[in-house]
């Protein structure tokens, strides 16, 4: 929970940051793409950023969330796989730590194919702000972060 507020934060002070730099007086809407591996709790950032967009240019906006499937690739036989085909044999504190720190996702998993620990990432880790629209001098604008 502490760790979807603390995500929430960083949010709402980047786009604040982003409205002020390209003088947005009002923010409509922000895209947020979130990374499966993050595990994210939806429903408490939810509330954190609508708790802390209150007396702020973000007051009236809508937050948009899209989930990017996470999937990998083994370096040593080549397999893809995704995150959904693996998480349901991860231990409840093993799933835990790479919601806090994705890169554990080496320690706990493995290859399906060949049992491998030596894996990348090719999508679905983090949070980034994908677009943010906004009211800049009366008139909508749209910005692609």
């Amino acid at each position: 929970m502490v760790h979807e507020w603390a995500l929430a934060e960083s949010i709402v002070k980047t786009v604040l940051d982003i409205a002020k730099e390209r003088k947005i007086k009002s923010v409509l809407s922000v895209e947020i793409a979130i990374g499966q591996l993050q595990q994210i709790e939806l429903d408490i950032l939810k509330d954190a950023l609508n708790e802390l967009k209150r007396g702020t240019l973000l007051e009236k906006a809508k937050f948009i969330f899209v989930e990017e499937e996470a999937e990998f690739q083994c370096r040593n036989c080549n397999n893809i796989w995704k995150f959904s085909d693996v998480k349901k044999d991860l231990k409840a504190d093993e799933a835990e730590a790479i919601h806090f720190i994705p890169e554990l996702a080496h320690v706990f998993i493995k290859c399906p194919r060949c049992g491998s620990p030596d894996f990348i990432v090719l999508k679905g880790r983090g949070i980034r702000i994908s677009a943010i629209r906004g009211v800049t001098n009366g008139s909508p604008s749209f910005d692609n972060s």
